[in-house]
């Protein structure tokens, strides 16, 4: 059997989008798809007219097609919308969500994965976020619809989520217990999927993907090894230096000179202590550079997890004049303790001479309309409610929250879908602004692109990672 060596991370909202995970699929190595956000990436694009047909193709795919032709008939506009002109947008999720948007999850992640997969035999995998909780069970499925071969799932201690792959693959439904602020110990919130309610007559037994977590403790990797039923099937030990969120430091949120969290040897793991569970692992965060691979096998990971340095190649879902900035200026990255609503610190590179990109967030119009990283609360008199950091400050205090929790909080929904090309529009004429995350492996750009190249492929990053190692290794 083949040893898989690397393992794309999976970046941002459609940053490393199916182009990219089938790119590294092919080249041997392990695609990851992000599954953040699927649902609006789809519906724009097939707004901006789906020039190339793909996300038609996927649809024509779809087992259930009276699902696909609906949501053709809603989103779809030959030749693209103008260019000014507003999406339409897509309701945001809630405990209960509409029959019509878990549709449309299952089939966007459903697309992303088929288009992954497509002309190579090698595994694919998703990538979810625990903090962005509602819609992943509606994500879940539509990924293993299309054969995914592993979750990837990180942002919080995600413990369900194996007993929920085996509920999916029997067809059975599934629910994920909310955290809700102020809600009593004994009050148990949750949010269920069927399967049986979405695909009818053509509910049938799925293949389980394997479930990865990502992790940055001991204590985290021990949890979902030995406490979690079932168990994980692997690990990705992830370091305070990968990009998008951080795990918080371990000694409490204490701020060096420049305004980053302070991590100490508290927050290093103990990778003897990894390999004793017994289960695979990959080591993520500035380990994706040259010279590493090898250092990481010695250590007992199957291999490196790679996110920043594919985020800049030529496949990936960036926009292409983000991508020539950043190569040519190679920015600063700076970790954010304030910029994600979730209250994790969160990684920045900041491309700009004159107006940093935190700056620019700081003026940008609060408006919380995607609502990925809302947060639940019981209200008075019972019901439950939706909030963010990140919403107007005078909305979230009427919610319950505290006006220090805004301080500095930046819309990372609306940034992260205009890095890839599709920003909300408004009809003020406002446009959202991208906010770009990588790891502090950017500032070894260098060692990949040479000579005055303005670009490098997915498949030239994996050469020069694996040159580290023997072909036996490989």
């Amino acid at each position: 059997m083949k040893e898989y060596r690397i393992l794309q991370g999976g970046m941002g909202a459609g940053v490393s989008d199916w182009r990219l995970a089938r790119a590294v699929g092919e080249s041997g190595e392990i695609g990851v798809v992000s599954g953040t956000a699927m649902d609006v990436i789809l519906v724009r694009r097939l707004q901006n007219g789906d020039s190339d047909g793909q996300m038609r193709k996927a649809l024509a795919a779809f087992p259930v097609r009276e699902i696909a032709e609906r949501i053709i008939k809603t989103y779809f506009i030959e030749g693209g919308k103008e260019e000014s002109a507003p999406y339409k947008q897509v309701e945001m999720y809630t405990m209960t969500p509409s029959r019509e948007l878990q549709e449309l999850t299952v089939a966007a992640n459903f697309c992303e994965v088929y288009l992954a997969k497509e002309g190579h035999s090698n595994p694919i995998g998703i990538n979810l976020m625990e903090k962005v909780i509602l819609p992943n069970l509606s994500s879940i499925y539509g990924a293993m619809l299309a054969g995914v071969d592993y979750i990837v799932m990180g942002a919080g201690i995600p413990r369900e989520i194996p007993a929920v792959l085996d509920s999916f693959a029997k067809g059975e439904d599934a629910s994920l217990r909310l955290n809700v602020a102020g809600a009593d110990k004994d009050e148990d919130y949750r949010i269920t999927f069927s399967p049986k309610m979405i695909m009818g007559a053509h509910l049938k037994e799925l293949a389980r993907p394997k479930f990865y977590a990502i992790v940055s403790s001991n204590i985290l990797a021990t949890t979902m090894v030995k406490k979690t039923k079932p168990a994980v099937d692997g690990l990705v030990i992830e370091h305070n230096s990968a990009g998008g969120h951080n795990a918080p430091p371990r000694g409490g949120m204490e701020l060096d000179a420049k305004g980053e969290p302070i991590y100490t040897e508290k927050d290093e793991v103990e990778l003897e202590k990894v390999q004793s569970l017994g289960v695979p692992f990959w080591l993520g965060g500035s380990w994706g550079e040259p010279g590493k691979l090898k250092a990481a096998i010695a250590a007992g990971a199957q291999g490196i997890q790679v996110g920043t340095i594919f985020a800049m190649c030529k496949e990936s879902g960036f926009v292409d004049s983000i991508k020539k900035a950043i190569i040519q200026r190679i920015p600063d990255v700076f970790t954010d303790p304030k910029a994600s609503p979730t209250g994790f610190p969160f990684k920045v590179a900041r491309i700009q001479d004159t107006l940093s990109e935190l700056e620019t967030y700081l003026k940008r119009p609060r408006i919380c309309n995607l609502g990925y990283l809302r947060s639940l609360y019981k209200k008075a008199d019972g019901s439950i409610g939706y909030r963010c950091a990140a919403e107007p400050v005078d909305a979230y205090i009427a919610k319950g929250g505290l006006k220090e929790e805004t301080d500095g909080r930046k819309c990372l929904c609306n940034a992260l879908v205009a890095n890839i090309g599709l920003p909300t529009i408004y009809k003020n004429g406002y446009i959202e602004h991208y906010l770009i995350t990588a790891g502090d492996t950017l500032k070894k750009i260098g060692d990949f692109i040479k000579d005055g190249r303005d670009g490098i492929t997915a498949a030239e990053i994996i050469e020069i990672l694996l040159r580290d190692i023997a072909p036996s290794e490989a």
